[in-house]
């Protein structure tokens, strides 16, 4: 990863700035390279985790201790309610659970 402190990377707007000049990032695909290799680094199974289900982790954690859906709704760029309830994998008693926590 000696490309990614080549001076003209230094101060990228990108996280994860490309090798070559006229790409300014790694592609997606390069990123779940470095994923998986990390991974098998320290020893964990790659086929048991991935960027998209690393995705998935973060906001089902997020939700989970906030309880609000309509911020993971903006944190994934959703459009509709409905798609976050079922990427999160909402289920009815979840809901309830979340809507008896909050007092008036």
């Amino acid at each position: 990863m000696r490309w990614m402190k080549e001076p003209l990377l230094i101060g990228s707007e990108y996280l994860w700035p490309g090798r070559f000049h006229e790409r300014p990032h790694i592609s997606t695909r390069q990123y779940a390279r470095l994923v998986r290799e990390w991974g098998k680094s320290i020893g964990l199974d790659p086929t048991s985790y991935g960027t998209h289900s690393m995705r998935r982790t973060k906001v089902a954690y997020f939700n989970r201790k906030t309880g609000n859906l309509r911020a993971v709704q903006l944190l994934l760029g959703h459009t509709k309610m409905d798609s976050t309830v079922r990427y999160l994998g909402v289920e009815l008693e979840d809901a309830l659970a979340i809507f008896e926590a909050i007092e008036i």
